[in-house]
């Protein structure tokens, strides 16, 4: 019988090398991803997905406008398919980036489907697997074989996509040059997971700890809301994300004795982020801060914090990891959970 997790575990620790092929890939990708946008000339970019996908679609939005590219949104793919009217007001020349580990979510299909009938733009699709339905819904698709998995909570899937999508908003917000410090983010990974192993698996192994608060803004929004996911999904552990000095307002009440807060620091607005953590402890809560220099996990990396967004899941998805196995949960299947979400 083979070991609880560890599929997971083996896909969490395999990311740096998940990276480096991915990474390859979007190389070889870069000029056509880079035509699309030219020869469309989009008003504005919409990134759609469900579940993980969409966490990253705001991860991806957000990155994007922070780097001066065309507005872009993030919407889940049911919202597009059903309320498409209300989730992509108007009439503006779109891009849509259609993002799923598998390429067979019902609703990210339909959602594309609905787009393309209306005639409004062009799509780009993302996967990890090739031959899936969505794969030929798009102008273009990107097949980032590296991050398939046998687990069914998302890590490395998530991670690879994240890189591709990183690469969009450089390439199609003039930042070209990011996408160069990209190269170096396998090694960056390899040594964050050395160095901040040892912590996520003592946090997760705290039974102390009973909830859990990731703490993001700007374009870490989405990946704390991401983090908190895997929490939830492979631990059941109560766990919630927010915007970092909005947990200042109502949230704060539940940081006492027995939550881990956790933040997502930029380090443009380090001082008023460290100062929500300060506020937390005061009131009985621990708190990690997770960043650039100056934060109780550091990335250790002189990296660009704009393209830094994929050094935080590692540690988030580790400490989920060791959470499940500390309740008696099996990571690689959680409870309640398909590895593809098809409706009829």
């Amino acid at each position: 019988m083979s070991q609880a997790g560890q599929h997971t575990l083996h896909e969490i620790e395999s990311q740096p090398e998940a990276w480096a092929a991915t990474l390859a890939e979007l190389r070889t990708n870069s000029p056509a991803v880079r035509q699309l946008f030219t020869d469309t000339a989009p008003e504005q970019v919409a990134f759609v997905g469900c579940g993980s996908p969409f966490y990253l679609a705001q991860h991806a939005a957000a990155l994007l406008n922070e780097l001066g590219g065309p507005p872009a949104y993030a919407i889940p793919g049911a919202e597009l398919w059903l309320s498409p009217h209300a989730a992509l007001p108007g009439t503006r020349r779109t891009l849509l980036v259609a993002l799923s580990r598998s390429g067979e979510t019902s609703e990210t299909i339909r959602a594309v489907e609905g787009f393309r009938a209306t005639g409004r733009g062009a799509v780009l699709t993302i996967s990890n697997y090739p031959d899936r339905p969505l794969n030929v819904l798009g102008d273009l698709h990107l097949t980032l074989a590296a991050g398939q998995e046998q687990s069914l909570a998302q890590t490395r899937a998530f991670t690879t996509l994240q890189l591709a999508a990183t690469v969009c908003a450089a390439l199609w917000s003039s930042n070209d040059g990011l996408i160069d410090q990209l190269n170096h983010l396998p090694d960056a990974c390899r040594r964050f997971l050395a160095s901040a192993g040892a912590t996520a698996r003592q946090l997760g192994n705290d039974a102390a700890i009973d909830r859990f608060y990731f703490l993001g803004s700007g374009s870490r929004n989405g990946l704390a809301s991401e983090l908190s996911l895997k929490m939830k999904e492979m631990s059941l552990s109560h766990s919630e994300p927010f915007h970092v000095l909005e947990f200042r307002h109502g949230p704060r009440a539940m940081a006492t004795s027995g939550a881990l807060v956790i933040g997502l620091i930029s380090p443009t607005n380090a001082a008023f982020e460290h100062a929500v953590l300060h506020d937390m402890r005061a009131q009985g809560a621990s708190t990690l801060s997770i960043g650039m220099h100056g934060c109780d996990i550091s990335f250790g990396s002189d990296l660009d914090d704009r393209i830094c967004g994929p050094l935080c899941l590692p540690f988030g998805q580790l400490l989920a990891h060791t959470r499940a196995l500390l309740n008696g949960q099996d990571p690689d299947l959680p409870s309640n959970l398909a590895a593809v979400v098809r409706l009829p």
